[in-house]
């Protein structure tokens, strides 16, 4: 699975041929969370509210990079990096 970004720790990767709702996937810490591109939890838990307001708040700077790497992924060619949180 791609690795998109990192920051903090924290760590976000993109599967290729992934399923709907367009989302990604952020480890931290060795707890494993999938995050829809509004920030919004679908499945399992980081384990740290400071994690996950890092996530959310790296998702409203970057949803449109997002969207553009979910559908390169569709479409399976290579998916972009994307900035860290500074």
């Amino acid at each position: 699975m791609p690795e998109i970004s990192r920051f903090f720790g924290i760590v976000i990767r993109m599967f290729f041929d992934e399923h709907n709702p367009p989302h990604f996937h952020a480890e931290y810490q060795g707890q494993k969370a999938v995050f829809d591109f509004q920030g919004n939890i679908l499945l399992g838990d980081l384990g740290s509210k400071t994690a996950i307001k890092l996530v959310r708040e790296w998702v409203d700077l970057h949803t449109d990079e997002l969207l553009d790497d979910w559908n390169l992924a569709m479409a399976s060619q290579e998916i972009k990096k994307i900035e860290p949180l500074n």
